[in-house]
């Protein structure tokens, strides 16, 4: 796998239109991993074309505008006018002036993005059909679509130069991204900014810069998981929990963990380490099945005991059910070098999952060998790639599918699953999904489910 993307727009003749619309004409193509995601019919000819004719400068003007959003904003949030501004913010088919544009959407979990082609809606009445590369996402690193973005907006700029043309519009988006690209105070400003959703300078500028004084307090990477968080679930940049929030939280419905107490692998464990060219699920289930083996557990269920003992805490932070955190589960590092631990689940499956994640959490992180937070988030978002690797972690550290798989013996019904539900002591939706992920069942027969491919290539472990 290459992982590399593709812009091409080859110089056409166009007769009509603006200067900047005749100088930036041609067939459009994007590839991605060598796999062609704006192939199409002709319906004029019902010939096959790598793409459509259109001007490249309404669609260098959308990505210039668009760029942190693309770079950084997650998969749509839940609600309906959420998800439409996202639709206008990450999908081509929405730039308009006059083209018909692929319905090809572009979104990150911050480290990799993902590039999704669907076919033409209404075929008949168009005169270019798009056919959709894969109901699968092309899944690159994030530096690659960088430098694709980058090559294509250069090549339109050079354009307007060999015809003279200066002081666009996209000359001056440009140049401004330029300018916050490469500096790291408005990059992060920016960055936040787009995992809140929301369009540059949309938010008000006093919330976002109080947001990310928080940075130095709980960490940048855990402040953008609380943004997505709030962004995906409609709470936008004023009901994004604050620093004083987690501390409140964790002094009133947390529990003590001590950090020398945690599990931990040693540098010599065969796990992946999370990166742009690594999966976060595989990242995640690699390192379940190291800690199991590490363990000596084999295929065998987990106590809340030792569950609590791998984070250093006790079986009272499972069980207590009444002392809940709201919204998220998360590990604080406190002062003193202890750890409060807070939970958000009122059930006991939901709870041994979510330690499970935060488990998962320091272990991952700690083997990237990340800068050191404060915070360690576990979130109701499912889209980030931190999260995605928390999840799978803690889905196979409590239910190897290995051996569910050799429970079920390839019968799937409710009553089974329901067997290793009590067997595992977990919830089914842990089951559901691992049966999703490994194929054993459909998607459509488990709702609510979301699995590994629905935003990364690949499937099984």
């Amino acid at each position: 796998m290459s992982g590399e993307v593709k812009m091409s727009l080859p110089t056409e003749a166009l007769d009509s239109g603006s200067a900047e619309e005749r100088a930036t004409f041609g067939l459009f193509s994007v590839t991605a991993d060598e796999r062609l995601l704006t192939e199409g019919v002709d319906t004029t000819n019902q010939k096959l074309s790598h793409g459509p004719h259109v001007s490249g400068y309404p669609l260098a003007e959308w990505i210039a505008w668009n760029f942190w959003r693309l770079r950084w904003e997650f998969v749509r949030p839940t609600a309906e006018d959420g998800a439409c501004r996202w639709d206008f913010a990450h999908r081509m088919s929405t730039i308009g002036d006059g083209y018909l544009w692929p319905d090809l959407s572009v979104f990150s979990d911050g480290l990799q993005c993902f590039l999704v082609s669907a076919p033409s809606r209404s075929p008949d009445s168009l005169l270019f059909r798009y056919l959709g590369a894969s109901r699968r996402p092309e899944v690159v690193p994030a530096k690659n679509l960088e430098e694709a973005i980058d090559g294509f907006v250069e090549d339109i700029l050079i354009r307007f130069e060999d015809r003279k043309l200066s002081d666009t519009n996209l000359h001056r988006l440009w140049k401004d991204l330029a300018t916050e690209r490469a500096t790291p105070e408005l990059a992060r400003f920016r960055r936040l900014e787009a995992q809140l959703g929301c369009d540059p300078d949309e938010a008000d500028e006093h919330v976002i810069r109080r947001h990310l004084a928080a940075t130095a307090t709980l960490g940048e990477d855990a402040m953008g998981e609380l943004a997505t968080d709030s962004a995906i679930h409609g709470s936008g940049p004023d009901g994004m929990m604050s620093a004083d929030t987690i501390e409140s939280f964790a002094m009133r419905s947390g529990f003590d963990a001590n950090p020398n107490d945690a599990v931990a692998l040693d540098d010599a464990e065969d796990v992946p380490r999370m990166g742009e060219t690594m999966a976060a699920w595989r990242v995640g289930v690699r390192t379940a099945r190291a800690l199991r083996t590490r363990e000596r557990m084999d295929g065998e269920p987990i106590c809340d005991t030792r569950l609590a003992d791998f984070a250093g805490t006790t079986a009272g932070a499972i069980s207590d059910t009444n002392r809940c955190s709201e919204r998220i589960s998360f590990l604080l590092h406190q002062e003193s070098e202890n750890i409060r631990l807070s939970l958000r689940s009122k059930w006991e499956t939901g709870r041994r999952f979510d330690l499970a994640r935060l488990i998962g959490d320091r272990l991952l992180r700690h083997r990237a060998c990340l800068p050191a937070e404060r915070l360690h988030p576990a979130t109701r978002a499912r889209s980030s790639y931190r999260q995605k690797m928390q999840r799978a972690f803690a889905a196979e550290l409590l239910c190897p599918f290995a051996s569910m798989d050799d429970m079920l013996r390839g019968d799937c019904s409710e009553e089974s699953q329901s067997a290793v539900v009590e067997h595992f002591n977990v919830s089914p939706w842990t089951i559901g999904t691992q049966l999703v992920n490994h194929h054993r069942i459909d998607r459509e027969d488990a709702p609510g489910i979301v699995g590994h491919d629905a935003h990364e290539a690949g499937t099984g472990a």
